[in-house]
C-alpha cells in the first residue's frame, strides 16, 4: 500500500517565489522597473472583487447542487490580492503582484465527495459547478437546504494598519534596513537575501444548514536568509517572522531582529563538526521545533486519517499514549497567529482542541466530513489552499503545551547528547507514525552544557517513541511559521516550550 508522506518545512527561497502564484493575473518586474510596478498596485482594490454574490443566487446554487441528492452542500467564493518582493545581494531583483479569485462548489452524499470550481463567478457558472459537483449523489437520499443568512463567529485578527493603506516606499525602507543589520552583523557574513509578502485574501461561506459567513484575512510573510563564509567553511542560514495582521507587524518585531537572529546562526555554524550517530538525549530548544510533533504526531490525529483507519493513534481516545509531562494543543484562536483564522473554510468557529492532556488522548481534528463519518464535533479545522481544492482536516497552531521546568535546568540536568536549537523540517508516514527531521543548528551536550557546533545530524524516531520519552517540558513556549504540505499547502505555526526526549536516533555524518 502506498501512502502520502506528510511534510512540513521552514519556507526556502524557491517555494517563497511559488506562493502568490495561485491562479489568476500575475504582474512581474524586473529591478529597474520595480519603483514604478510598485506604485501602480494596491492591495486593497482587489480585496472584495467578486465576492458580491447575493443570497438569493447563492441559495440558487446550493439548492441546484442537491437537486440530485446528497447530505451537504457548499459554496466558497475566494479572491486573494498579493504582493511579492525579493532583495539579493543588496539589490532588487523583482517584484510580483498577483490577483486570485474563483469559486467552488461541494456536495457530500454519505461517504463520497463532489467538487467543481470556477474562475469566473457569475451566477451562470457557479450553477454549472453545482450541477457537476451534484453527480456524486445521484440517486442519492435528498435533503432539503435551509435558505441562506448571515450567521457570526468569533473574531481573532485586528488590523491597525491594513496592507492596502501602505505606501511602498515602507516596504522597501523594512528590506533595506534588514538588508543593512545582517551585513553590518559581522564581516563574514557575505550575502543576504531578503523576501517579502503580503497579502489580503476574502471568503465567503455558505452552505446547505442556512450559514453565510464573510471575512478579509491579511497575512504578512517576512524571510531573511544569510550566507556566512570564513574561507573554510560556509553557511546558510534563515530567519521567518509571519502573522495575520498588518503592517504593524513590523512594530512588534523589528527587520533588524529578523536579520540578526539570521546572521548569528550563520556565524555560529561555522565552526560546525560532523555529527555523531546513535541513540542519544537531546534537548531541543523552544519555538520551532514543536515541527516535530506537528509531524509526528499532528498529522497522525487529523480525522481523514482516523475515519480510515490508519494511524497510531486509531481508536486510542481515552488511552495513555505519552508521557505525563506531555500535553499538546491544536489552537486557531491565538490572536493574530499566522494559523490563526476566525472560522474554517468550511464556516465552523476555530478554538483551541486539546489533543493529548498529560499523556492522555483526548480528541482528534476534524471537518465537516470527518467529523460525520466518526460521529463526533467539528473542531474548526477544516482548510483548503484555495477555492481550487476541497476543504480537509489541517493543523493551525499546534504545539506542546508549557510545562513547568526551567529550561536552563532541563539543560543543565542533561550530562551527554545534543541540543537542537532548529529544524529545518520533515515527513513523517501517516500509516506507520515514523518520521525524519533535519538539524540545520544543533550543538553537543558535555556535562550539562552546550558545547561543539555539529552538522548533518538527523532525528529519526517514531511518534509513539517520541512523545513517551520525553521527560521534562520547559515554561517557555514559543513559536516558528511554516508551510504544512499535505496534497495541498496551509499556513501553519508550530510551537514548544524547551523539552528534552530521552533517547531518540540521531543519524550523524561522523565517520
Amino acid at each position: 500500500m502506498s501512502t502520502n508522506q506528510y511534510i512540513v518545512r521552514d519556507i526556502p527561497r524557491r517555494k517563497f517565489l511559488e506562493l502568490s502564484v495561485k491562479g489568476g493575473l500575475v504582474l512581474a518586474a524586473s529591478s529597474p522597473l520595480l519603483t514604478q510596478f510598485l506604485s501602480s498596485c494596491s492591495n486593497g482594490s482587489a480585496s472584495a472583487a467578486g465576492l458580491g454574490i447575493d443570497k438569493a443566487t447563492i441559495d440558487k446554487v446550493i439548492a441546484k447542487a442537491l437537486e440530485k441528492g446528497g447530505d451537504f452542500a457548499d459554496v466558497y467564493i475566494e479572491n486573494r490580492a498579493s504582493r511579492q518582493i525579493v532583495m539579493e545581494e543588496s539589490k532588487f531583483k523583482s517584484g510580483l503582484y498577483g490577483i486570485s479569485q474563483g469559486a467552488g462548489v461541494r456536495v457530500i452524499s454519505g461517504n463520497k465527495t463532489g467538487y467543481a470550481y470556477t474562475e469566473e463567478i457569475t451566477e451562470a457558472n457557479l450553477l454549472r459547478a453545482a450541477e457537476v459537483a451534484s453527480y456524486v449523489a445521484k440517486n442519492g437520499k435528498k435533503s432539503t437546504p435551509v435558505n441562506v443568512s448571515d450567521a457570526k463567529r468569533l473574531s481573532f485578527i485586528t488590523v491597525k494598519h491594513p496592507l492596502g493603506d501602505i505606501d511602498d516606499a515602507k516596504r522597501i525602507e523594512i528590506m533595506k534596513r534588514a538588508d543593512q543589520a545582517a551585513m553590518d552583523y559581522d564581516k563574514r557574513i557575505k550575502m543576504a537575501m531578503i523576501n517579502y509578502y503580503d497579502e489580503v485574501r476574502g471568503r465567503v461561506i455558505a452552505n446547505s444548514e442556512g450559514i453565510y459567513l464573510q471575512d478579509e484575512l491579511p497575512m504578512m510573510f517576512f524571510i531573511v536568509q544569510t550566507m556566512s563564509d570564513d574561507g573554510k567553511a560556509r553557511h546558510m542560514s534563515r530567519e521567518r517572522l509571519s502573522r495575520h495582521m498588518g503592517f504593524e507587524m513590523f512594530d512588534e518585531f523589528t527587520p533588524e531582529m529578523v536579520a540578526k537572529r539570521a546572521a548569528r546562526e550563520a556565524i555560529a555554524m561555522l565552526d560546525a563538526q560532523d555529527a555523531p550517530a546513535g541513540i542519544m538525549d537531546v534537548v531541543m530548544q523552544n519555538g520551532w521545533g514543536g515541527v516535530l510533533v506537528h509531524e509526528a504526531v499532528g498529522h497522525p490525529l487529523e480525522a481523514d486519517n482516523i475515519a480510515k483507519k490508519i494511524g497510531a493513534f486509531t481508536g486510542k481516545v481515552g488511552q495513555k499514549v505519552a508521557s505525563d509531562v506531555f500535553t499538546m494543543v491544536d489552537d486557531g484562536t491565538i490572536p493574530n497567529a499566522r494559523g490563526t483564522i476566525n472560522f474554517d473554510d468550511e464556516g465552523t468557529q476555530t478554538k483551541r482542541n486539546v489533543l493529548i492532556e498529560k499523556g492522555v488522548l483526548k480528541g482528534y481534528m476534524s471537518d465537516i466530513l470527518s467529523a460525520k463519518q466518526l460521529g463526533m464535533e467539528r473542531t474548526g479545522n477544516g482548510r483548503r489552499e484555495s477555492y481550487q481544492y476541497i476543504p480537509i482536516p489541517r493543523m493551525t497552531n499546534t504545539f506542546i503545551d508549557k510545562g513547568s521546568s526551567d529550561p536552563a535546568e532541563i539543560l543543565s540536568s542533561t550530562k551527554k547528547g545534543i541540543y537542537v536549537q532548529s529544524l529545518s523540517g520533515g515527513s513523517v508516514n501517516p500509516v506507520t507514525g515514523v518520521f525524519n527531521f533535519t538539524c540545520r543548528e544543533a550543538y553537543i551536550i558535555e556535562n550539562g552544557k552546550k558545547t561543539v557546533p555539529i552538522k548533518g545530524a538527523t532525528l529519526i524516531g517514531s511518534c509513539l517513541q517520541v512523545i513517551s520519552n520525553i521527560d521534562a517540558v520547559g515554561n517557555d513556549l514559543d513559536f516558528g511559521p511554516g508551510i504544512c504540505g499535505k496534497g495541498q499547502n496551509a499556513e501553519v505555526d508550530a510551537g514548544m516550550p524547551t523539552v528534552r526526549i530521552r533517547g531518540i536516533n540521531v543519524g550523524g555524518s561522523r565517520a
